[in-house]
C-alpha cells in the first residue's frame, strides 16, 4: 500500500509539473508529455530530482548524489539532493541553474536559465535562499545567502539579491532594488522583462535634465543695465606722459623759453 501511494503521488506531481511546462513555455504549446518528459531538460533535471530528493530523505548513501551529477551533466541543471521543491515548478531552459543544499522552492515557481540560487562564505546550517509560492526569476540572476522572496514576486533578469523581498513587488539591479510594476502587483509568471522599471537610469536621467537645465540658464543673457567696456592701456614707464611722449626735467632755477643769448 505504500508503494502504490508513493507511485500515485509521484503520477500527480509528474503530470502537473508537464502542466507548468506547457502553461508557462510557449514552445511546448501543443506537445505531448511523452516528448515533454524526453526532450525538456528543466523538466528532466526536476523528475531526477525528486527521485533523488526521495532517496536522501531515505538516508540512502552515495546513489541521490549520484544521480545529481548524472542529471547535471545531461541537462546542465544542478540541484541539490537536500533541496527542498514543491509542485509546479518549471526551469526553462536550464542550462547554468544551480539550486544549493537548504533552497527551499514553493509551489509554481518559474526559474530561467543561468539562476542561482546560492549560499555566502562556509556558514553550516541553513545559508541558501527560499522562494515561496508563484515566484518568477529571470535568466541569470543570482540570489545569495538565507534570504526569502515573497509570494508572487518577480526578480529581474541579471538582478543580484541579497535581501529580503517583499510579496507581490518586483526586484531589478545589482544589489537589487525592489520597485512596482506601474503600481500593479505583479502576479503569475509575466515574463516581460523588457520594461521592467530601472531606478538606476532613472536617477540619471533626472541628474541629465538638471545639468541640460543649468547650462540653458548660464547660456542665457544675463538681464539688467550693461556694464561699460572700456580699453585696456598699458601703464606708462617713469617719465612718460600718457600720450607716449617724452618729459624733459629741468633743474632748479633754470629758465624755460628761448635762448636769451639767441643761440
Amino acid at each position: 500500500m505504500l508503494g502504490l501511494e508513493l507511485l500515485r503521488r509521484m503520477l500527480a506531481e509528474i503530470r502537473r509539473d508537464v502542466a507548468a511546462a506547457r502553461s508557462r513555455d510557449p514552445a511546448a504549446s501543443g506537445v505531448r508529455a511523452l516528448e515533454i518528459l524526453g526532450t525538456w531538460p528543466g523538466v528532466q533535471a526536476l523528475l531526477s530530482h525528486r527521485l533523488a530528493h526521495g532517496l536522501h530523505k531515505a538516508g540512502v548513501p552515495l546513489v541521490p548524489r549520484g544521480m545529481a551529477a548524472i542529471a547535471r551533466s545531461l541537462t546542465g541543471i544542478e540541484i541539490h539532493p537536500a533541496a527542498e521543491i514543491g509542485t509546479g515548478f518549471f526551469i526553462d531552459h536550464g542550462m547554468g541553474v544551480v539550486i544549493g543544499e537548504t533552497a527551499q522552492i514553493g509551489d509554481d515557481v518559474t526559474l530561467y536559465q543561468g539562476v542561482t540560487l546560492g549560499g555566502t562564505g562556509f556558514a553550516t546550517g541553513k545559508r541558501h535562499p527560499t522562494v515561496q509560492d508563484n515566484v518568477t526569476i529571470g535568466s541569470g540572476a543570482k540570489l545569495l545567502g538565507p534570504i526569502t522572496v515573497g509570494h508572487g514576486s518577480k526578480i529581474g533578469a541579471n538582478s543580484v539579491v541579497i535581501h529580503d523581498v517583499p510579496p507581490n513587488c518586483t526586484v531589478v539591479g545589482n544589489p537589487g532594488h525592489p520597485v512596482r510594476v506601474e503600481g500593479r502587483r505583479p502576479e503569475g509568471p509575466d515574463a516581460d522583462w523588457i520594461h521592467l522599471p530601472d531606478p538606476i537610469a532613472d536617477a540619471i536621467k533626472g541628474l541629465a535634465n538638471r545639468i541640460s537645465a543649468v547650462e540653458n540658464a548660464v547660456a542665457e543673457p544675463a538681464s539688467g543695465p550693461s556694464a561699460e567696456v572700456r580699453e585696456l592701456r598699458p601703464m606708462p614707464e617713469p617719465g612718460e606722459r600718457d600720450d607716449g611722449t617724452t618729459s624733459v626735467a629741468h633743474g632748479p632755477g633754470r629758465a624755460v623759453g628761448p635762448n636769451p643769448a639767441g643761440g
